[in-house]
């Protein structure tokens, strides 16, 4: 796996993705797991589960996370103009 850098909103991001994708996982076993039982899904599980991904970030999260995302495209834009000059 490749390592991330210490850039805390990139980290953060990070984070929140694979949480909402962690969820919607055990979601889904949850799911299968009641099928194989010869149950619905549990409801109220569902539920939560729809209730948790709608999520929203802080205007501060979103600020460092663009701020972050700028600051890799400069360097990108910066080793490939070097890249070009030698």
């Amino acid at each position: 796996m490749a390592r991330l850098s210490h850039d805390p909103g990139l980290l953060e991001a990070a984070l929140f993705g694979y949480q909402m994708e962690k969820e919607k996982i055990e979601a889904k076993i949850r799911d299968l797991q009641a099928q194989l039982k010869g149950k619905k899904a549990p409801v109220a599980a569902v539920k939560a589960a729809k209730r948790r991904g709608k999520r929203t970030m802080s205007a501060a999260a979103r600020a460092r996370i663009a701020a972050a995302q700028k600051k890799r495209w400069a360097d990108f834009h910066k080793q490939k103009a070097a890249a070009q000059g030698d």
